[in-house]
């Protein structure tokens, strides 16, 4: 496929809950930790509200009675419930093939993520992908969501200029981060946030499952 018809050069994904399928590992791993630390357990939206976010503001909101003397033992709690469900995760049916054809195509790829660098890296080991993407920022080199640092450095690294980049994540602070940086978005509707938030973010799309997802970029990216 030619550069001239192609309407996006990179093609940026959010992780958790756009190609990993880890909502509810993550949800249930919030509740926990704050329960550990006395806090009152946020509700399954609450939780969910907050993915995508760096883990430092993320876990603040999550859990606003929770004092802030206490934050870096409930950040540790999270970190220890996650790790524990973290193997039993995997990537959303259809993800590889998907990436694999995108790349087949010649776009750029990268992940803008509010995981932690490390933890990033874990699980890019653990889904055999660090390969795959071209570049990637995570929440704690750069601004975390929805500050447009991420995709801002990522075109910079890349040189691609915002009207070529698009933008694929399952909650509001993606797409809210991508109009931020003047980029194009697309919003999934199997992840943290119900789709019926995306409308004031204009996405150009909402996909409801990854094959759809795939079908609509073959045909418009």
């Amino acid at each position: 496929m030619s550069t001239h018809s192609r309407r996006f050069d990179l093609i940026a994904f959010d992780w958790d809950g756009t190609l990993f399928d880890s909502t509810v590992a993550i949800t249930r791993s919030i509740q926990q930790a704050v329960l550990d630390v006395g806090g009152q357990r946020p509700s399954d939206e609450q939780a969910a509200y907050v993915i995508g976010m760096a883990l430092g503001p993320a876990l603040a909101h999550a859990a606003p009675d929770v004092p802030r003397d206490k934050h870096t033992e409930l950040a540790n709690r999270y970190r220890y419930h996650y790790l524990k469900l973290q193997e039993q995760v995997t990537l959303f049916d259809g993800v590889r093939p998907l990436l694999e054809q995108l790349r087949a195509r010649g776009h750029l790829l990268a992940v803008a993520t509010g995981k932690s660098r490390q933890g990033l890296n874990e699980v890019l080991e653990l889904a055999d992908l660090r390969r795959t993407f071209d570049a990637t920022r995570t929440a704690d080199e750069t601004a975390g969501k929805p500050h447009p640092l991420m995709l801002l450095e990522l075109m910079a690294e890349l040189d691609v200029p915002p009207e070529r980049v698009l933008m694929i994540g399952d909650t509001t602070h993606d797409l809210i981060m991508a109009r931020n940086a003047a980029c194009a978005s697309v919003g999934v509707a199997y992840g943290a946030h119900d789709p019926a938030s995306f409308a004031a973010c204009q996405p150009l799309f909402t996909a409801q499952n990854v094959p759809q997802l795939h079908e609509w970029l073959l045909q418009h990216a």
